[in-house]
């Protein structure tokens, strides 16, 4: 049979040979091809790899900067930041997480498992926080489950060691550690640090594989010392609380400052908050009020018209002058002493703190002369501490003062203060006459002051001032063991929709030893029930401070240990402004 015909009689049909070699041919540039591209892709050319790789797998992660420790002046920790684990999800995609799961975590968390559910699922978002800064204890609970998705972010929670000791001055942090109040707010910046970031691998159950390189290294915030000492400032927030709570007061602030350098050594507030608890308190805690917080000086401001009217050479402190029994009228309007006298000394005026003498003395004066001195003494500016929220005070320009103005002024009427502001005018008659400006924080050097009064005239008032802690002046409860102490009281109405209303601010500010100052307390009282005069309220609170602080401090007595000498009973401290 011929060839031909057994092909018809079997069906099978001839290929040429050289189609089988074709075949093998293209196959193998095919091959060759593939291994080309992915030569090319891989080895040449993997940008377009890389990215689709990245954006599946790898992820760049903050690095959270750790956070500047606040001190106090000796380095006694007052805010440091300690770690903590947050909770975040990546969105379930491939591999969900399984409802048993979903509600072991939401148990683990101490949170709504529906909650969980919708921030796991939410498709809306790559990255979702379920719970921010929470213990260790509970993180590992959390990293037992092995929960798709879910991982732990390192972060850093502020802790307060003084808690509501130091809670207005220091303010807070929020839950990214960024400061919101006191002195944390001021100095975010320097506390703060810079951020940094890295990348890297995750699996396809969110948990990180790989640190691929670190695009920018982390910038810990500057640790900072406060010119706060600690002891003291424990000594000025017991007492100020006993005498509020004793009292049954609205509230009440007490500052402490370095006569010297004008450092704030101590400064607290009461009603107060615990800053390490995250439930917000009331806004009216928040206020640091012995900066925030006007009130009218009362008779606190008589020292500087004294000052201001020796220092023009109208009156010696031995000039007497005419006080009326106790009644002054001026442009139709009373002014009254609470003890009648028929005549006193420009010293005796501040012994006893009388409303008509420093009136006549206000009003000697003109306007520009005594309106001047008490803009250079701080009054109606800014201390310059640069705490966030700070009251510059009122002071009403002198061209527009009517006479009845300007006799109110002498006496602390009319204008308004903050505490720390009417501490740091004290120190003009601690210092020779000079301003001390003030600080929150520790200083190498005291500031340089700048002069208000002569040393002089700053001398004989802080003579006259010591009257006022001794028998028959208004503030015999502020003396203390050992120490000579200057100071004066105030009592001032508060002003209600432009009018006086029968509530009342108690205060006091002195210094010590008044031989030589060394430390400036200012107390304030809002609203006492009660009593309100300063001499019986404020000025125990002075006297418990400065004592236990000039001790603290080892400073030398400049008196006698049985100094204290008392009034007779039922002589009460009195004052009227």
């Amino acid at each position: 049979m011929s060839y031909n015909g057994a092909l018809k009689t079997t069906g099978v049909v001839a290929l040429p040979p050289w189609r089988s070699s074709l075949l093998f041919l293209v196959l193998l540039l095919g091959l060759c091809a593939l291994v080309g591209r992915a030569v090319y892709l891989q080895g040449i050319h993997n940008d377009f790899l890389q990215q689709k790789g990245d954006a599946r797998y790898g992820r760049t992660v903050d690095i959270v900067a750790h956070r500047g420790m606040i001190t106090d002046r000796y380095g006694e920790p007052l805010a440091i930041s300690t770690p903590v684990e947050s909770v975040w999800a990546s969105s379930q995609q491939d591999e969900a997480a399984t409802p048993e799961q979903v509600r072991q975590l939401a148990q683990a968390l101490g949170m709504d498992a529906r909650d969980v559910k919708n921030r796991l699922f939410d498709d809306s978002r790559d990255f979702v926080y379920l719970k921010r800064q929470i213990p260790p204890e509970q993180a590992e609970k959390v990293v037992r489950l092995e929960v798709p998705g879910v991982s732990l972010h390192r972060e850093y929670r502020r802790y307060y060691p003084g808690a509501d000791m130091t809670a207005q001055l220091l303010g807070f942090t929020d839950v990214d550690d960024n400061g919101q109040e006191g002195i944390e707010l001021a100095l975010q910046e320097l506390l703060s640090g810079k951020a940094g970031s890295e990348r890297v691998i995750k699996d396809r159950r969110g948990h990180i594989v790989e640190d691929v390189a670190s695009i920018r290294a982390p910038k810990p915030g500057s640790d900072l010392a406060l010119s706060l000492d600690s002891k003291m400032q424990y000594l000025a927030f017991r007492e100020i609380k006993l005498a509020v709570e004793q009292h049954h007061a609205k509230a009440g602030s007490i500052v402490v400052l370095d006569a010297k350098s004008g450092e704030v050594l101590a400064l607290a507030n009461w009603p107060s908050y615990n800053p390490n608890n995250r439930d917000k308190p009331a806004t009216k805690m928040l206020r640091n009020r012995a900066v925030t917080d006007l009130f009218e000086p009362g008779s606190t401001i008589k020292p500087f018209t004294v000052a201001t009217a020796l220092e023009a050479g109208k009156f010696t402190p031995d000039s007497v002058i005419n006080t009326e029994n106790g009644v002054f009228t001026v442009g139709g309007r009373k002014i009254h002493d609470t003890h009648p006298y028929a005549s006193l000394t420009v010293a005796q005026v501040i012994q006893h703190s009388s409303n008509v003498g420093a009136a006549k003395m206000g009003l000697s004066l003109s306007p520009e002369t005594f309106g001047s001195s008490l803009s250079e003494a701080g009054f109606g500016t800014a201390t310059g501490s640069a705490f966030p929220g700070e009251a510059s005070g009122k002071l009403r320009d002198y061209h527009k003062w009517m006479p009845i103005e300007q006799a109110n002024m002498s006496f602390g009427n009319g204008m308004s203060v903050n505490l720390l502001q009417l501490a740091r005018a004290y120190t003009v008659f601690a210092n020779g006459g000079e301003l001390k400006p003030v600080s929150f924080l520790r200083q190498d050097a005291p500031g340089v002051g700048k002069r208000v009064f002569s040393e002089t005239t700053a001398r004989e008032v802080r003579d006259m001032l010591e009257l006022v802690v001794q028998p028959g002046g208004t503030a015999p409860q502020a003396q203390i063991k050992g120490y000579r102490v200057a100071g004066k009281t105030g009592t001032a109405h508060k002003v209600e929709g432009g009018r006086y209303v029968d509530r009342y601010v108690a205060s006091f500010v002195g210094m010590a030893p008044a031989s030589n100052p060394r430390l400036i307390v200012a107390v304030m009282v809002d609203e006492p029930t009660g009593e309100y005069y300063g001499g019986l309220i404020a000025a125990p609170s002075f006297s418990n401070v400065m004592g236990s602080a000039l001790r603290l401090l080892n400073v030398p007595n400049d008196a006698p240990l049985g100094n204290v000498m008392m009034p007779p009973a039922g002589d009460d401290a009195k004052e009227e402004t």
